[in-house]
C-alpha cells in the first residue's frame, strides 16, 4: 500500500514537475534546486502543490462511488423528435450552421477590408511593431495557459477517470472527450483573442491615417467596423462549436463535451483577462507617469513605455474582452442546457426548449448584423461629410437599434416556434423574460454613461474637484461616482431580474420544470448576450481609438520631409494635422465610455449565469430538491459561513491583482526613468521598448500564477469543507463580485475621462490640473481594467470547476468523511500560502 501511495504521489507530482520547468522561464525567476533528484526540479511552491495532488490520488482510489460523472452523465433528448416549420429540430439547427458560417464570413470579409484600407508607411510600421509585440505576448500566454491547464487536467482525470467514471461508458472514451473539449474551449478563447488583436492592429493605423483628412466620420467608422468583425466572428465560432456538439456528437456523450468545453473556455478567459489586465495597466501607468516626471506629451515617441502601452491596450482591452465574451456566451449556454436537462422531465419539452434557444441565438446574430448595417446607413448619411461629430451618438443608436430589433425578433421567433408549448401562454412569457435581459443590454450602458461619459456630471465633478483640490479631491470624486453607480446599476439589474421572475410565476412554468425562477434568471443572462456582436463591437471600439492616437504620435508623420505633398500625390487629399489630432483624442474619450458600458453587461451575465449553473450543484446535493433543501438557509451555519467566505476571496483578489500592477509598474517606471533619452533622439530604441514589454509580461504572469492557484485550491477547500458551505460561497462570490466590479469599473472610467476632458475640451495638457487628472487616471487604471473586469471569469471558473470539486468531495465523504475534512484543511492551507505569496512574493523590494 505504501508503494502504491508513492506511485500515486509521483503521478500527481509529474505534471507539476513539468510545470516547474516551464515556470522557470515564464515567471522570470530561477528555480533553485534544494535537493538532488526529482525534488530539484521544483521550487517550494510547486512541491507543495505536487504533494497535495499526490496525496489526494491514493486517498481517493478506494472511494469510487456507484454513481458518477455529474453533468457529463447528462443525455440530450432526440432533437429529431420535435418539428418546427415543417422540419424536425435537428434539420432546423443544421440550417443554423449556415447562418453561423455566414457570420464568420462577415467577420473575415471586414478583416480583409480593413487590411486593404490605405495607410501611410510610417503608421503601418508602428502598427506592425505593436502587432509583433502582441504576438510575442500571446505566444508566451499560450504556454502559460497550458501550464494552468495541467492543474485542471489532473482533477478532471482523477474524477472522471478514477473516482467517478460516467456510468455505462468507457473511461477510454469519456475522459479523452472531456479533456479534448477543454482544449477546444481554451483554443476558442485563445483563437478569438488572437483574431481580435490582428483586426485591431490593422484598424489602429488605418484609423489614424483616415483622420488626416480632418473629418471625424472615418475615425468613427473604422474602429466600429473592426469591432463588428470581432463580434460577429466570436459569436459565430462559439455557436458553431456548440451546434456541432448538439448535432454531431452522440447524445449520451454531449454532456461530457459541454462540461469540458465550458471549463476550458473559462480557464482560457480567466488567464487572458487577468494577465492581460495586469499587463496593460503596468504599461499604461509606466507610460503615463512619464508625462508628469519629464513633462513630455502624450505618447511621446521617446518614451520606451509607449509601445508597451499600445501592446497593453490590445492585451488588456482586446484580448481580455474577446476571450471573456467568448467564454461568457458559451458558459451561459451550457448553464441553460444543463438546467433544461436537469429540471425539465419531459424529453419532448427538453428538445423543444433546446432547439428554440439555439434558433434564438442564430436569430439574434442576424439581428445584430441588420442593426449594424441600418445604423451605418444612418450614420453615413448624417456624418460622412460633417465637420463636427459627437462620436457617442451613433454608438448609442447602434445599441438601441440592436436591442429593439432583438426584442421584436424574440417575440416573433417564440410565437412561431413554441406557441403551443405548455398552456399556450408560455411563448410570450419566455420571450418577455429574454427581453428583460436584452433591454438591460441597452439600459445598463445608458446608466454607465451617467458616471463615465465625458459629458456626465460625475466626470465634470472630478475635473472641478481637481481644479481646486488637485489629485486628492479628484480621486475622492471618482470614488463617489463608482459608489453611486453600484447603487443604480445594482437596482436596475434587480428590477429586470425581478420582472423575469414575475413572468416565471404561475402554473404555466411550474407544471413543466423545477425551480422556474432559476430558468428565468438564466434566460435574463441569455438576453443580456442577445446583442453579443454589438456589445463586443462597442467594447472593441476603445482599444482601436486608443491605439490610433498612439500610432499617430509614434509615427512622427508630421516630421516626414514633404509629407503634405506626398500625401496629396499618393492618396489624393489635403492633410489637416490639427483636426486629425483633435478628432483622435475626442474619439478616444468615446472609446473610454463604451469600454466602460460593456463591463457591467459582462459581469451581470456572470452573476446571473452563475446562479443558473449553481442550480446544477443544488440539484445534485438535494437529489432533485427531494431532501436537504433546508440546508439552503441562513439557519444552516455552514451555508452562512460560506456567504462570508466569498466576500473574503473577492477582496483578496482585488488586492492581489492590484499588487501585481503596482509592483510591475514600479519596475517599469524604474527602468524607463533610467533609460529614457530626451535629447538628440526622435524615438526610443526598440530594445528599450521590448524590455518594458518583458517587465509587463513577467509581472502579469507572476501575479496570475499566484492568483490562479489560490482560487484553484480555495475552490477545492470550500467544496471539501461542506457542500452547502460551498453553495453559500458561490452565491457570495457572485454578489460581492458584482458590486465590487461595478464600483471599480465606473470609478476608473470617471477618472479616465476626466483626464480626457482636460486634454480635449479644456486644452490644458502639461498643467497642474492635467497632472492631477493623470494621477487619478493611474489610480483608476487597475480599478477598471484589471480587478473589476477579471471578476467575471473568476466567478464563472469557480462555479464550473466547483461542479467537479463538490461532486468529488461528496463522493469521497460518503466513505471517508474524516479524510475529506483533512483534505479541506490541507487545500485551505495551500490556498492561503498562495494568498500570502500574492503580496509577500510580489511586494516592492526597493533595495533590489
Amino acid at each position: 500500500m505504501i508503494a502504491q501511495g508513492w506511485i500515486y504521489f509521483f503521478l500527481g507530482a509529474l505534471p507539476l514537475m513539468v510545470a516547474a520547468l516551464f515556470a522557470r522561464q515564464w515567471t522570470g525567476r530561477s528555480t533553485r534546486a534544494i535537493k538532488d533528484g526529482a525534488n530539484g526540479l521544483l521550487t517550494r511552491r510547486h512541491r507543495i502543490v505536487a504533494a497535495c495532488l499526490g496525496l489526494l490520488l491514493p486517498s481517493l482510489a478506494s472511494a469510487q462511488g456507484e454513481h458518477g460523472g455529474g453533468e457529463a452523465n447528462l443525455v440530450l433528448p432526440d432533437l429529431s423528435s420535435v418539428s418546427f416549420f415543417g422540419m424536425n429540430g435537428h434539420a432546423l439547427l443544421m440550417i443554423g450552421l449556415l447562418f453561423c458560417a455566414g457570420g464568420l464570413l462577415f467577420g473575415l470579409v471586414i478583416y480583409t477590408q480593413l487590411k486593404n484600407l490605405p495607410v501611410h508607411r510610417t503608421m503601418r510600421e508602428i502598427s506592425e511593431l505593436i502587432y509583433e509585440t502582441c504576438k510575442t505576448y500571446l505566444v508566451t500566454q499560450g504556454k502559460f495557459i497550458v501550464l494552468l491547464w495541467v492543474f485542471i487536467a489532473v482533477i478532471i482525470s482523477l474524477y472522471f477517470g478514477w473516482l467517478a467514471p460516467v456510468p455505462g461508458k468507457s473511461i477510454g472514451v469519456t475522459l479523452p472527450i472531456i479533456l479534448g473539449f477543454s482544449l477546444v474551449g481554451i483554443a476558442g478563447s485563445y483563437g478569438v483573442a488572437w483574431f481580435g488583436i490582428r483586426v485591431n492592429t490593422f484598424a489602429n493605423s488605418r484609423t489614424a491615417f483616415a483622420a488626416l483628412r480632418g473629418k471625424p466620420y472615418p475615425a468613427y467608422a473604422i474602429p466600429l467596423k473592426a469591432g463588428m468583425s470581432i463580434g460577429m466572428a466570436l459569436i459565430s465560432v462559439e455557436l458553431l462549436i456548440m451546434l456541432f456538439i448538439l448535432l454531431f456528437i452522440p447524445r449520451d456523450y454531449a454532456g461530457a463535451c459541454f462540461i469540458g468545453f465550458a471549463i476550458g473556455e473559462s480557464l482560457g478567459a480567466a488567464a487572458l483577462r487577468i494577465a492581460g489586465g495586469i499587463f496593460t495597466k503596468i504599461a499604461d501607468i509606466g507610460a503615463d507617469l512619464m508625462k508628469i516626471v519629464f513633462k513630455i506629451k502624450e505618447d511621446d515617441a521617446r518614451n520606451p513605455g509607449v509601445i508597451a502601452d499600445c501592446t497593453g491596450d490590445n492585451a488588456g482591452d482586446s484580448v481580455g474582452p474577446s476571450a471573456d465574451g467568448f467564454e461568457t456566451y458559451g458558459v451561459t449556454g451550457v448553464a441553460l442546457i444543463t438546467f433544461i436537462l436537469l429540471a425539465v422531465k419531459d424529453p419532448t419539452t427538453q428538445a423543444q426548449l433546446l432547439v428554440w434557444i439555439f434558433v434564438m441565438r442564430v436569430a439574434m446574430l442576424l439581428s445584430s448584423a441588420v442593426a449594424y448595417f441600418l445604423n451605418a446607413a444612418i450614420a453615413h448619411a448624417k456624418y460622412a461629410n460633417a465637420d463636427d461629430m459627437d462620436f457617442e451618438v451613433p454608438l448609442t443608436s447602434l445599441v438601441w437599434i440592436t436591442s429593439i430589433l432583438s426584442i421584436a425578433l424574440t417575440y416573433i421567433v417564440s410565437y412561431l416556434m413554441i406557441q403551443t408549448l405548455g398552456d399556450g401562454t408560455l411563448w410570450w412569457k419566455l420571450a418577455s423574460i429574454i427581453s428583460c435581459g436584452t433591454l438591460a443590454g441597452a439600459i445598463i450602458p445608458e446608466l454607465v454613461k451617467v458616471f463615465t461619459s465625458t459629458k456626465s456630471a460625475h466626470v465634470q465633478e472630478v475635473v472641478t474637484s481637481a481644479q481646486e483640490g488637485g489629485a486628492s479631491l479628484g480621486i475622492l470624486s471618482g470614488f463617489v461616482a463608482g459608489n453611486f453607480s453600484a447603487y443604480w446599476l445594482g437596482l436596475s439589474m434587480v428590477a429586470l431580474m425581478g420582472m423575469g421572475y414575475y413572468f416565471s410565476t404561475g402554473t404555466s412554468m411550474t407544471a413543466l420544470m423545477l425551480a422556474p425562477a432559476v430558468f428565468a434568471f438564466g434566460l435574463v443572462a441569455f438576453g443580456f448576450l442577445g446583442m453579443g456582436p454589438v456589445t463586443i463591437a462597442v467594447d472593441s471600439y476603445g482599444p482601436v481609438t486608443d491605439n490610433a492616437q498612439s500610432v499617430y504620435e509614434l509615427s512622427l508623420i508630421e516630421n516626414v520631409p514633404n509629407i503634405e505633398a506626398e500625401l496629396k500625390k499618393d492618396f489624393g487629399f489635403n492633410v489637416n494635422f490639427e483636426a486629425a489630432k483633435h478628432w483622435l483624442e475626442a474619439n478616444d474619450g468615446a472609446g473610454n465610455t463604451f469600454k466602460a458600458t460593456a463591463k457591467p453587461v459582462l459581469i451581470g451575465t456572470a452573476v446571473v449565469g452563475a446562479t443558473t449553473m449553481t442550480f446544477s450543484i443544488i440539484m445534485a446535493l438535494t437529489g432533485g430538491l427531494t431532501h436537504s433543501v433546508q440546508n439552503l438557509s441562513l439557519l444552516h451555519a455552514p451555508f452562512m459561513l460560506g456567504l462570508i467566505c466569498g466576500g473574503a476571496i473577492i477582496y483578496w483578489f482585488t488586492g492581489a491583482s492590484t499588487q501585481a500592477v503596482t509592483t510591475g509598474a514600479y519596475r517599469a517606471v524604474e527602468f524607463i526613468k533610467a533609460n529614457i533619452k530626451l535629447e538628440g533622439v526622435e524615438k526610443a530604441s526598440v530594445t528599450d521598448s521590448k524590455k518594458v514589454v518583458e517587465i509587463c509580461t513577467k509581472y502579469a504572469q507572476k501575479g496570475m500564477f499566484n492568483i490562479f492557484l489560490a482560487v484553484f485550491f480555495a475552490t477545492l477547500s470550500f467544496a471539501f469543507m461542506e457542500p452547502f458551505l460551498f453553495i453559500g460561497y458561490l452565491f457570495s462570490l457572485a454578489i460581492f463580485g458584482l458590486y465590487q466590479a461595478i464600483f471599480m469599473a465606473n470609478a476608473g472610467g470617471a477618472w479616465d475621462n476626466a483626464k480626457k476632458v482636460v486634454e480635449v475640451d479644456l486644452k490644458q495638457k502639461g498643467t497642474p490640473l492635467h497632472d492631477a487628472t493623470v494621477i487619478g487616471d493611474t489610480v483608476g487604471d487597475p480599478f477598471k481594467d484589471t480587478s473589476s473586469v477579471a471578476m467575471n471569469p473568476i466567478i464563472k471558473f469557480t462555479t464550473l470547476f466547483g461542479l467537479l470539486a463538490v461532486e468529488l468531495a461528496v463522493t469521497l465523504s460518503a466513505d471517508k468523511p474524516l479524510l475529506t475534512h483533512m483534505l479541506a484543511v490541507l487545500f485551505f492551507l495551500v490556498s492561503v500560502f498562495f494568498v500570502w505569496k500574492s503580496f509577500y512574493g510580489m511586494r516592492i523590494d526597493a533595495k533590489r
